[in-house]
């Protein structure tokens, strides 16, 4: 397990909820994205191109986090909107002992 040290570069928001209200998340390459609902409460994530042609999807439990990497023209939605996404910059990952 690592401790994944990052800069936030954006304001913290939801995530939309359909292909019209995607986000590229202030044109971050690396996004922090926090599902808030309950554990247990999976939401769908989509990341998809600017011209709305879906790039890979995958789910997010209730109460985690996850930082992922996207180009700065792709955008990203969920299917709730207790997924909010943060632009962050990756400082460093440090291992646990």
């Amino acid at each position: 397990m690592a401790d994944i040290i990052f800069t936030p570069v954006t304001t913290e928001a939801a995530l939309g909820t359909n292909t019209g209200a995607a986000s590229n998340v202030g044109s971050s390459e690396f996004v922090r994205l926090h599902n808030t609902a309950a554990t247990g409460t999976e939401y769908l994530v989509t990341l998809e191109e600017s011209g709305g042609d879906d790039i890979g999807t995958f789910s997010l439990d209730g109460s985690d986090t996850v930082i992922i990497r996207k180009a700065k023209t792709d955008k990203l939605f969920a299917a709730n909107a207790a997924v909010l996404a943060c632009g962050v910059s990756l400082c460093s990952i440090r291992k646990k002992v």
